[in-house]
């Protein structure tokens, strides 16, 4: 793990030394400044002690003076005056003023055309002062964002690194795109906070995935009472966002993932099976139902983009298309009611995107679809190249994002191996082959997703988009704690690590990642004895790393003040839940073994003692089926307090209930178990385990 460089610790010691009224020496490089994304050109850093406070200024027009008092609030955030005539200045200047002309020319400094929409130059402006020099107000802000990074310490003891820099991204689309149909579906507070914190890493688009969580007027039926988000809503979302240069793009399905819909009964005729998941291209119902969804979120969301999804159709050509298909291929009818999607829709004058998995597998038809829609092909492996999902697109002359994930779908915590594996490649192949953005992918589905887990995937997906080339996975772990907790320690960046090696531990017995399964599953059921013999010989491992992260995250806390706690709260739940599995599959082995120890010496009168103290450790206050009922429990009142602190009340209830039912068997269990110890003390006979409900012991 690489700790903050000795630079930072030099500037540090320079502060507390007095040298107050000079920058110190310069370095060559911004080595170690621990920024994400990192900057593109960085030629020496500077320090300007902040003790005596900050003045930020910026044009008279709103942007701007958005982006200053954005920056002053962060600012004021670690206890520094933002009035004091006497501190250091943070200039934020268009670089058609005079003052930021002269001083370009001054220092050679210029601007390229590829800088122009969202790029900003910064660099120290006499002895107390950081200019931030931009062409737009995009480029203003991004430039306020890193100088956000760039401030170390609290209160008195802060400091202002002063790099020189000159910064700008590699892809114009940076987006998350956030699943609101399968369980979560966030707060407006949430909302903010997280379109907050996108901008504050340089995303510049932001998509809510709708299947029925939308109040349409023509639907009303599929949207649940508080659980979908209503037009005024949607319209205060798009304000907020616009002010954080952030585009909101909806995209409702179109084609597939209908269910929700398509399982009422007045709906379900439209169906391509009843009560199915995708609509029947052919029904006369189904374009005018797709028209009036997409017309409402036009009226709603003004951005120029939606987003029509249509990816996983597999039940197309399993029912009324059957014969279609089986003429034509299942390759056109697709594509060819994507055209005609596209036909329906242009009154809105959107363009549209969509996924590209369907239409990737017939490279050769691609070319049929209108040239003004976006492709959007998504994968979530790991795999060393992405050229054949992104190429078909390109060759057909149509705009295309690639769409990698963060890897925290049905997961008790992301797999941010597979996930930074995976967007370091698909984005760098992106890049390579011509595609213009990225399109970051969150999932939720079995319902249990906590968006407060994702961000380490979600920040290098804002570094690999706007970096060019191959964002390096090292790096950015290293810079993480720093960038997103202003962490200085090094120890949450460490905890991350923890936490993907416990994920490593799994594939490295044979397991299928930490699904939320290996967290429910009984194991003492078949099926978790199955599981529990694969991760029995590396349990230990997985809690000792689980615990590691735990004590990390503790130690890093204790320290100096941090930022984004929502996020280590969340990270401390995955690791919770983490060690948690390990626990419960060692703890039910106990008790197998600790019951077949003293069926062996139950005939022997004299250790009699020794029989009483294995049944009291396998139940009793302290015993194992006490320690698995009350880890359930536990964990489920952090659960609780993470879901309320990011979403809304709906769907929580039944989080809840696998919280409850797991709790109650267990202690259901310690019950029984009670009557097994009172046989034991009337007869000094032991029943075989299976009696008892427990397995023979490996």
């Amino acid at each position: 793990m690489r700790r903050l460089p000795s630079l930072i610790s030099f500037l540090w010691l320079c502060a507390a030394a007095g040298f107050s009224q000079a920058q110190t020496p310069a370095v060559p490089a911004c080595v170690g400044l621990h920024l994400v994304p990192a900057v593109r050109e960085c030629t020496a850093v500077a320090s300007i002690p902040l003790g005596k406070g900050v003045i930020v200024s910026a044009a008279a027009n709103a942007d701007d003076a958005f982006a200053a008092k954005d920056l002053e609030d962060t600012i004021k955030s670690i206890g520094l005056d933002v009035a004091s005539a006497h501190g250091a200045r943070i200039e934020l200047l268009r670089a058609s003023e005079p003052a930021a002309r002269s001083f370009l020319k001054t220092h050679d400094l210029a601007f390229t055309p590829a800088m122009h929409d969202e790029g900003y130059i910064l660099a120290p402006r006499g002895d107390n002062s950081l200019a931030v020099i931009a062409e737009t107000s995009e480029g203003i802000f991004y430039g306020a964002q890193s100088v956000k990074q760039l401030i170390r310490g609290s209160s008195k003891d802060a400091v202002l690194l002063v790099p020189t820099v000159r910064d700008w991204p590699a892809m114009a689309h940076r987006g998350l795109s956030d699943d609101w149909s399968r369980g979560p579906l966030p707060s407006m507070e949430f909302l903010k906070r997280e379109i907050r914190t996108l901008a504050a890493y340089k995303y510049n688009i932001f998509s809510p995935y709708f299947e029925h969580t939308f109040t349409y007027s023509s639907t009303p039926v599929a949207a649940f009472p508080g659980g979908a988000m209503t037009p005024d809503e949607a319209r205060e979302l798009v304000e907020y966002a616009a002010k954080y240069h952030i585009i909101v793009i909806p995209e409702q399905e179109a084609f597939g993932h209908l269910h929700h819909v398509l399982k009422f009964e007045q709906y379900s005729p439209l169906g391509e099976t009843p009560h199915g998941s995708v609509l029947a291209p052919g029904d006369p119902g189904s374009l005018p139902l797709i028209a009036s969804w997409f017309a409402d979120l036009a009226k709603v969301f003004p951005g120029p983009y939606a987003h029509i999804g249509a990816d996983e159709t597999f039940e197309l050509g399993l029912g009324r298309t059957h014969d279609e298909v089986k003429q034509q291929g299942l390759g056109k009818v697709y594509l060819d009611f994507l055209s005609r999607i596209h036909q329906t829709l242009e009154p809105n004058q959107k363009r549209l995107l969509f996924w590209g998995d369907i239409a990737e597998n017939q490279p050769e038809l691609v070319g049929t679809l209108p040239k003004d829609m976006i492709a959007v092909p998504w994968h979530y492996d790991a795999k060393p190249d992405f050229t054949k999902a992104i190429e078909p697109f390109i060759k057909a002359g149509l705009e295309t994002w690639v769409a990698p994930g963060v890897n925290n779908w049905s997961r008790v915590y992301p797999n941010n191996n597979e996930a930074l594996g995976n967007i370091r490649a698909f984005v760098r192949d992106g890049q390579r082959l011509g595609a213009t953005g990225m399109l970051n992918t969150v999932w939720n589905d079995d319902g249990e997703g906590i968006f407060d887990e994702n961000w380490f995937g979600v920040l290098f997906g804002a570094a690999a988009a706007w970096q060019p080339g191959e964002a390096s996975e090292q790096d950015f772990t290293a810079s993480f704690g720093q960038a997103f907790h202003r962490d200085a320690s090094g120890k949450i960046s460490e905890a991350h690590q923890a936490l993907m090696a416990a994920h490593a531990l799994f594939e490295k017995a044979g397991l299928d990642d930490v699904q939320d399964s290996y967290f429910w599953v009984d194991p003492l059921s078949t099926k978790g004895q199955e599981i529990g013999a694969k991760l029995l010989p590396v349990a230990g491992a997985l809690r000792l790393n689980a615990e590691r992260a735990l004590t990390l995250l503790a130690e890093a806390r204790a320290g100096a003040p941090l930022n984004n706690q929502e996020a280590l709260d969340a990270m401390e739940l995955g690791a919770r839940r983490m060690d948690f599995i390990g626990l419960k599959f060692q703890f039910a082995a106990d008790c197998a073994s600790l019951y077949a120890q003293a069926q062996a010496i139950a005939p022997d009168k004299s250790r009699q003692d020794e029989v009483d103290n294995l049944l009291y450790t396998i139940g009793s206050n302290n015993g194992r089926m006490q320690d698995i009922r009350d880890g359930y429990a536990l964990i489920g009142q952090l659960f609780e307090k993470a879901w309320l602190r990011d979403d809304r009340p709906y769907w929580l209830a039944n989080n809840m209930a696998h919280y409850q039912v797991a709790t109650e068997l267990w202690i259901h269990r310690g019950e029984q178990w009670d009557a097994v110890i009172d046989g034991w003390d009337s007869t000094h006979i032991l029943p075989p385990a299976s009696e008892v409900g427990l397995p023979a012991a490996k």
